[in-house]
């Protein structure tokens, strides 16, 4: 009411009813035993008699056991808050005899708002985006965000710019990572690469580098979807820039991107060359957009870098496919793979088995001697030659990659 004694007394920093103690530096048995001889005393002025043991679980297990009798039973004055950011800490015997009240994180917005209010209530001027860069760096804890609102207004003066906080914070533009992110869906590894280097020249971190880039893909995720919108934190202008990039990009290529930059994260403290794992993390991010095919062993373009405006593939072995059979198929010292379908007791009755593979050498002919595992759904007795497997086998390539030589 801030009418009463009582009110008054607090407010003015005089009150004898009031007591608070410091578990961190008053830990120990005598501490309890203080505190529980003062507790007998009653009020002076009013009924109740408060007394906030701050840090409480920096209290030892003979001072919780010491302290536990008068917690179950104390006197009718007596009121015990105990605070505390680990309550895991607390031994049980203390916990089940209290009342838990667990205090939430204080959202961005809401640090912001106050922080308004501050900023207006002594004449600052203050940008909205360097209000967000500081509640974001509070993580959520107003006391916090207070002291580096000090800080920053202590050295950059009553006109504070954006960039003043970030450079009085050391934190990263965010303007980089859309920069960053804008030069890997165009696959440029040297602009990539170059403004890596300047990040590093402007003496940030990489692993602090990598972290960024990481939340700024969450933010794209986020972003991708209306409705989630709202757990983005961030600024109108902010949110716009962070949907007109996400547009550009599809879900999937974000997700790839996020998995590698959180791997070198998890992984930048084992490296012996920082660097070099950051720069590769952007190296293989710039490879997912890349159209470029890379070469293969045989100098010919691999299948998973073909052209999508190739043509189908014909049902006819092309030229080189069949100058490829021919010359196979008159080289005295080819061999044929030896495929091995055996057939399972699953119920899969149309696989044929094909055993006791012989060579016939005495003719000179290139005929293979084979048995066919024995099914009523199969034609019997079928012969199997060289020349019908490399036919057949030359026609399945052709359908699966047109224009592809066949080595045997």
């Amino acid at each position: 009411c801030n009418e009463c004694e009582s009110c008054r007394s607090f407010n003015e920093q005089r009150s004898l009813n009031i007591h608070e103690l410091d578990a961190a530096s008053n830990n120990s048995v005598e501490d309890i035993r203080n505190l529980t001889e003062q507790v007998r005393i009653p009020p002076q002025l009013g009924r109740y008699k408060v007394y906030i043991i701050d840090e409480v679980h920096m209290l030892s297990t003979a001072a919780f056991n010491a302290f536990l009798k008068t917690l179950e039973e104390p006197p009718r004055h007596a009121i015990f808050i105990l605070a505390t950011t680990e309550k895991h800490k607390i031994i049980p015997t203390i916990l089940s005899r209290c009342q838990i009240f667990d205090f939430r994180r204080i959202t961005i917005e809401d640090i912001v708002h106050h922080l308004e209010f501050v900023a207006k209530s002594e004449n600052i001027t203050i940008e909205t985006e360097a209000l967000h860069v500081i509640a974001q760096k509070a993580d959520g804890g107003l006391r916090d965000a207070l002291s580096i609102f000090d800080q920053v207004v202590s050295s950059s003066g009553s006109n504070v710019t954006y960039q003043d906080v970030i450079s009085n914070l050391n934190v990263l533009d965010y303007e980089y990572y859309f920069r960053l992110v804008n030069g890997i869906t165009e696959a440029q590894v040297d602009q990539s690469l170059m403004l890596l280097d300047e990040i590093y020249a402007n003496g940030f971190d990489g692993q602090h580098f990598i972290s960024g880039l990481s939340t700024h893909l969450r933010n794209l995720i986020v972003a991708l979807n209306p409705a989630t919108l709202p757990i983005l934190q961030c600024t109108a202008a902010q949110g716009e820039k962070y949907m007109a990039q996400a547009k550009k990009c599809k879900y999937v290529y974000i997700l790839e991107l996020l998995k590698i930059a959180n791997d070198c994260d998890f992984n930048y403290k084992n490296s012996n060359n920082k660097r070099l794992s950051v720069e590769l993390a952007i190296l293989k991010m710039c490879r997912l957009y890349d159209a470029t095919p890379l070469p293969s062993i045989s100098g010919t373009p691999s299948a998973n870098t073909q052209n999508s405006n190739a043509p189908a593939p014909s049902a006819t072995p092309s030229a080189p496919v069949k100058q490829a059979v021919a010359q196979v198929s008159t080289h005295t010292e080819a061999v044929v793979p030896k495929p091995e379908f055996v057939k399972t007791q699953t119920g899969h009755t149309g696989l044929i088995s094909i055993k006791n593979r012989q060579r016939n050498s005495t003719s000179g002919s290139n005929e293979l001697s084979s048995t066919v595992t024995s099914n009523p759904n199969l034609p019997q007795n079928i012969e199997v030659t060289r020349e019908k497997v490399v036919e057949h086998w030359a026609s399945c390539v052709a359908e699966a990659v047109p224009d592809t030589l066949i080595i045997l």
